[in-house]
């Protein structure tokens, strides 16, 4: 939950030679257009935009003499250019064609994970908005408790991770929500490297309480709040609900101010109510 820090990059160098002037002729700026400035254009990445789609127009390959013809592109140049490219991943040659390559595919994919990502976010935005409390999404990935993203506001802050969010799963709602979700030697596992260990007085004392606590939970509907109390942060609760995904863990959760307790409940209630909708979108983003 807690920002990344900014650095500042390093001052710019001073004491370099004044550039010699250049003739009068070569200085004129060239007239704006209406619309302003005209934008400086790279034009070896225009070149090389314009293979790739060549290529990609292809779903066999095509050969390097097709390509530059079809990018408009001398042959020499276009050679350069495949070659580089080939270099960099973002074509193969297989036969004597040019093929996309893993690069591409790369971009591909991340192209579609900001996409599902944005839709968790636009999603959680609107419940926040909707509830007037901050919300949570949290997945169980490679063994660790991940908080995928969280949307809160200046009037109803999200809970600062004042103390590690991974190694202190046993004590707040999200941790706990997930864990119950896990089968028991993974849930051992876990407890085996994040010990149990109490970080307010409320926290759960130990592991068997805890165990007993998460037995409850799974023996219960699955749909049923995780509730806990000020045990991972002083004057706040907490509320999480399991997701279903597939075979992952993931969970949705709010919090609210401890003198606001009378709304937990009913609020985390309603966006239970409301959750059927982004499931699809969860179980896409586990996977990442």
């Amino acid at each position: 939950m807690a920002t990344a820090p900014h650095s500042a990059g390093p001052p710019r160098s001073a004491g370099f030679p004044a550039p010699v002037s250049a003739p009068v002729s070569a200085s004129v700026p060239a007239p704006a257009s209406p619309a302003g400035p005209r934008p400086t254009l790279i034009g070896s990445v225009q070149r090389a935009l314009r293979l790739l789609e060549a290529v990609g127009s292809h779903a066999d390959g095509a050969p390097a003499k097709q390509l530059a013809r079809e990018a408009g592109l001398p042959l020499p140049t276009a050679y350069h250019l495949l070659r580089t490219l080939t270099h960099e991943g973002y074509l193969r040659r297989e036969g004597g064609v040019f093929v996309l390559g893993d690069a591409v595919e790369r971009l591909v994919r991340g192209g579609a994970l900001q996409n599902r990502r944005s839709k968790i976010e636009s999603s959680l935005a609107h419940w926040r908005d909707t509830l007037g409390v901050p919300v949570y999404f949290a997945v169980y990935r490679d063994g660790e408790i991940e908080i995928v993203s969280v949307s809160d506001t200046p009037g109803a802050p999200a809970v600062d991770e004042w103390a590690d969010f991974r190694a202190t799963g046993h004590a707040h709602a999200i941790g706990q929500c997930l864990l119950s979700q896990l089968d028991e030697p993974a849930r051992q596992d876990h407890l085996d490297r994040h010990p149990v260990r109490p970080i307010t007085p409320y926290t759960v004392r130990d592991e068997g309480a805890l165990l007993g606590r998460l037995s409850r939970l799974r023996g219960a509907d699955q749909v049923r709040p995780v509730v806990e109390r000020q045990e991972y942060a002083l004057g706040t609760v907490c509320a999480a609900i399991p997701l279903s995904a597939g075979s992952a863990a993931a969970t949705l959760a709010i919090s609210v101010p401890s003198c606001q307790e009378h709304r937990l409940l009913p609020t985390v209630d309603r966006l239970r109510r409301e959750v059927g909708n982004l499931v699809n979108s969860v179980a896409l983003s586990i996977s990442i």
